[in-house]
């Protein structure tokens, strides 16, 4: 895999009491840099944030049992995924901040050459209220 790269990302929420046809996906496209240490995969790509002309910095590292994302900008957090296990974090906005909590209950890597696909199922709280039901899609490929 090359260093540049092109992250294909999409999550979809499932809301409490709505059917998954009426899930609608989110999906971004950008640019980023890819490399790999220690057995653990790292991407890292700024995010422009609704309209507001600001940038984050998202910083995501994996493996085939864990995937962290940290967020840095108009809004903070550090989002840990792991299977089978429930990880809390503060979620900062320009609102406020917010109690976050993350249960995955899938993690499953496909790493090809010049590919790697990544699929993250997990349960989402706020405030330690139920929110939804997550997907998030990962593709990075090798920029050409």
């Amino acid at each position: 895999m090359t260093k540049e790269v092109i992250i294909y990302i999409s999550g979809l929420q499932y809301m409490e009491g709505a059917s998954h046809s009426e899930a609608e996906p989110i999906e971004i496209v950008v640019g980023g840099q890819y490399f790999k240490k220690d057995e653990k995969h790292y991407l890292i790509y700024d995010e422009m944030m609704d309209g507001s002309g600001n940038k984050t910095r998202n910083v995501m590292k994996f493996d085939s049992k864990k995937m962290e994302l940290n967020k840095k900008g108009l809004v903070n957090v550090q989002m840990v995924f792991e299977e089978n296990k429930k990880n809390l974090s503060y979620y900062r906005t320009p609102y406020g901040m917010m109690n976050m909590g993350v249960a995955a209950t899938r993690i499953k890597i496909d790493e090809q050459e010049d590919t790697i696909g990544v699929l993250v199922d997990y349960a989402l709280d706020m405030n330690e209220s139920y929110v939804a039901d997550c997907t998030i899609a990962l593709t990075v490929r090798a920029k050409l």
